[in-house]
């Protein structure tokens, strides 16, 4: 009883708060998909009578928070992530009001690990890179125990990387893409050790910890939710090496240039066909509420998951989006614009 009391109390406050009114939407989240937003964003400004959208940069996770937050003109509309929403940000969601959430698939995208042109492209393996990048690792001997990582350049991991210092800027940890890094470079080199990958079906928990704990002595550099930055700090040092979302790559290609993870090179070929193996489908939340209330975000859903922006020749393309296909994106389209409840 103390429960629906509490549901009604939050929905009549959130209606209350709504209809005070606001007249620009308002958009969190992934840095990722921020320039993705962005342009869509201009676009609907200009081409309606709608005013154009704001767009902030603050990270998947904590994007989630301020969405999350409640229902009302004081919070987002909508958020921007390089991860699907997890089921614990949703139950938050659920618990503060926002009790009716649609998902937005908006394409692929590729986590790249770029240096500045005037290096050599790099070869390197996932596993290569847990053993740089990881906060322990296997120990040298061969033995099934952990030490904290001793590497400090690369070729003493492999006689064929370079021969300089392990320096690696890349997102926090309230970042979508340094969770997908995580997951798909980190652990992805993780389990190339038998002993590791048997332990998750043992100790979970703990396999997770040795797989995507990432080291703390300044080899790896968090550099904030401006991958902006990033790009600028890779031009500014040769030695160092950037992890960004692949349109980042796309758009700065005259100076930066990924390197070849498994010995495949980050394009959007290789992204769209699967064979680049550090790949991520991209995301945004809409809250209903908020799309019932807020004028112009039906109209902008409309937009962002247009044929021009989100098909295959679409402008987003162009931002270094790699698109979802016709059938998959008219089955998007069909959920979005019904503003269709996520369950997890």
């Amino acid at each position: 009883m103390k429960k629906l009391t509490l549901a009604i109390s939050l929905l009549a406050t959130s209606t209350a708060a709504l209809s005070a009114g606001r007249d620009t939407i308002n958009v969190v989240g992934s840095s990722t998909v921020y320039p993705f937003s962005t342009v869509v964003a201009e676009r609907f400004g200009k081409s309606t009578s709608f005013k154009t959208p704001k767009i902030e940069s603050t990270g998947t996770g904590g994007g989630m928070k301020l969405f999350c937050a409640g229902v009302g003109i004081d919070t987002p509309d909508m958020s921007n992530a390089s991860r699907r929403m997890k089921k614990s940000e949703l139950e938050m969601c659920i618990k503060n009001g926002v009790s009716a959430v649609t998902e937005v698939l908006l394409g692929y995208d590729g986590i790249v690990i770029a240096n500045s042109k005037k290096s050599k492209q790099v070869v390197v393996s996932r596993k290569e890179l847990f053993l740089a990048l990881a906060k322990e690792i296997p120990a040298l001997d061969g033995s099934e125990k952990l030490v904290a990582n001793p590497y400090k350049t690369w070729n003493e991991i492999n006689p064929s990387l370079p021969a300089t210092k392990i320096e690696v800027l890349g997102p926090p940890p309230t970042s979508g893409t340094r969770d997908a890094f995580a997951e798909l470079v980190l652990e992805g080199g993780c389990k190339k050790f038998p002993w590791i990958k048997a332990m998750k079906k043992t100790n979970k928990k703990k396999y997770k910890n040795i797989c995507h704990a990432v080291r703390e002595d300044h080899v790896y550099i968090e550099a904030g939710e401006n991958d902006n930055l990033i790009v600028q700090k890779l031009t500014a040092n040769p030695n160092a090496f950037g992890v960004f979302g692949f349109s980042f790559l796309d758009q700065n290609s005259d100076t930066l240039q990924g390197s070849k993870v498994d010995g495949v090179a980050p394009t959007f070929e290789g992204i769209s066909d699967g064979s680049y193996p550090v790949s991520r489908p991209l995301y945004f939340y809409v809250k209903k509420a908020h799309a019932n209330n807020i004028p112009g975000i039906l109209e902008f859903l409309k937009e962002f998951t247009s044929e021009a922006a989100m098909g295959e020749e679409g402008y987003l393309t162009d931002k270094g989006l790699i698109p979802l296909g016709e059938e998959r994106l008219n089955k998007v389209r069909k959920s979005v614009l019904s503003l269709t409840e996520l369950k997890l």
